[in-house]
């Protein structure tokens, strides 16, 4: 598996080599955690615009936090992290922001696309770093599994950014779920209406399409550790990148570690064993238009057995029927069903559950859990030296199950067999390649 660092760029090479080793030795002295609540949190963002400027400007909010460095590959993405908060040293390349700003940086902030969240957040971790990452939290199951164990070693506080995890919402459903109201659960169903290639329509790079980027761009750092390409506007930066298979993850990859995520927080799901897909089209570059993947996990002491999950995208849903909902109520455009032993649950993706049994709202008397900033919270917990949860102890696995539907999806029909601890399929060679990804040279990821 990949385990080295080197760099693309051969004038920056050396220099930011050994900056870098300079720098994490240095930081191994100087622990981030257990600050004093009366003290700033020092955070540096990579990724300053569109999302990246949500999160940051969240983080922001928060009175105990300074920020020292901004980076992004496209200088033009600077204009509203700069009027927010203006004076922030701006760097291109994250990696010479890490060597320049060595212990001026307590955390990281990654807002990448989810190409680049592994060898960002690693790197991170490898300076003993605090690390807040947006969702899914990697591009590979083996990336996943990489950021559970580094930051268990590290002991670093860390959050992924699927921010609903603390909204009241998913907190209520969680409450209530742990708390019986429909008895243990016998399957689940979750789905989100998007079209996986909602953005292209392509299933291959189109042929003989090249354009010069916007001098602001760094396209060969935009493109990182994935396959090299010729820059066409508009094609993979900034938005639509998320279609493609050596980028993102189409519907799967963005919406799973939301939507899956009070299903695992409730049960205490773990590894799947099994997963199938069947899609709508096979593409060669981008992901399917619709999909539908059935997973089986364990079962815990929250579901009746074994427990059946399916994800549904493109416009596909479970039926309605299912939901024992009131004659003439639909599902929602996303979200989950859950069928428990004395009814059901719905999940909307972002509202209030709502429970039924035999055609009708069921009473409980459990009420609406509060709502947390999930920003403040990772914030927080690496002033005092406490612990998320959604840390990557949690978000790793639940980012493996997500990553593993997508590798089912670009084998469907094909009953994979998953043995977590192995981290390997035990039926399928052909599944196998796909746990981790060849980085192009100069950007494997750096461990500690």
């Amino acid at each position: 598996m990949p385990n080295s660092i080197s760099f693309s760029k051969i004038d920056r090479r050396s220099f930011l080599r050994g900056s870098v080793a300079a720098a994490v030795g240095a930081m191994a002295v100087r622990p981030a955690w257990g600050r004093s609540a009366n003290e700033t949190l020092q955070v540096a963002v990579v990724g300053c615009a569109g999302q990246g400027l949500y999160d940051l400007s969240q983080i922001g909010s928060h009175r105990q936090v300074k920020f020292t460095g901004f980076c992004d590959v496209d200088r033009s993405r600077f204009e509203g992290a700069r009027q927010a908060f203006p004076g922030v040293p701006e760097f291109q390349d994250y990696r010479e922001m890490f060597a320049k700003l060595g212990d001026k940086i307590d955390g990281v902030l990654v807002s990448t696309p989810d190409h680049w969240h592994a060898n960002i957040a690693l790197a991170a971790l490898s300076m003993k770093k605090h690390v807040y990452c947006q969702k899914p939290l990697t591009h590979t199951v083996w990336e996943a599994r990489q950021l559970t164990t580094q930051a268990a070693k590290q002991g670093v506080v860390t959050q992924m950014g699927n921010q609903i995890h603390s909204h009241e919402a998913y907190r209520t459903g969680v409450a209530m779920l742990q708390q019986g109201v429909i008895g243990k659960i016998k399957e689940v169903h979750s789905w989100q209406a998007n079209k996986g290639n909602q953005f292209t329509k392509l299933s291959e790079r189109p042929a003989g399409k090249k354009e010069t980027p916007p001098e602001t761009l760094d396209w060969d750092l935009w493109l990182g550790p994935a396959p090299a390409r010729d820059y066409v506007g508009g094609l993979y930066a900034h938005f639509t990148w998320r279609d493609w298979k050596d980028f993102g993850g189409g519907t799967l990859g963005d919406f799973g570690c939301h939507i899956l995520d009070p299903v695992f927080t409730a049960l205490k799901l773990t590894a799947p064993t099994s997963i199938v897909a069947e899609v709508e089209e096979q593409h060669i570059e981008t992901w399917p238009g619709a999909e539908t993947v059935k997973y089986v996990f364990p079962g815990t002491k929250y579901t009746a057995a074994s427990l059946p999950v399916t994800w549904y995208d493109g416009g596909r849903k479970p039926k309605a029927a299912l939901a024992q909902m009131p004659a003439g109520s639909e599902l929602p455009g996303g979200g989950s069903l859950l069928i428990g032993e004395t009814g059901t649950m719905v999940l909307p993706h972002v509202a209030l559950p709502m429970v039924y049994a035999d055609g009708k709202v069921k009473e409980h008397s459990i009420g609406k859990e509060p709502d947390g900033n999930h920003y403040h919270a990772w914030v927080d917990a690496c002033l005092s030296g406490g612990k998320t949860t959604d840390g990557f102890d949690y978000a790793g696995p639940l980012t493996e199950a997500v990553n593993l539907g997508l590798i089912a999806s670009r084998l469907p029909g094909e009953t994979l067999a998953w043995d977590a601890a192995g981290l390997s399929f035990t039926n399928s060679k052909a599944a196998q390649k796909f746990v981790t990804k060849e980085y192009r040279a100069g950007f494997a990821p750096v461990m500690a």
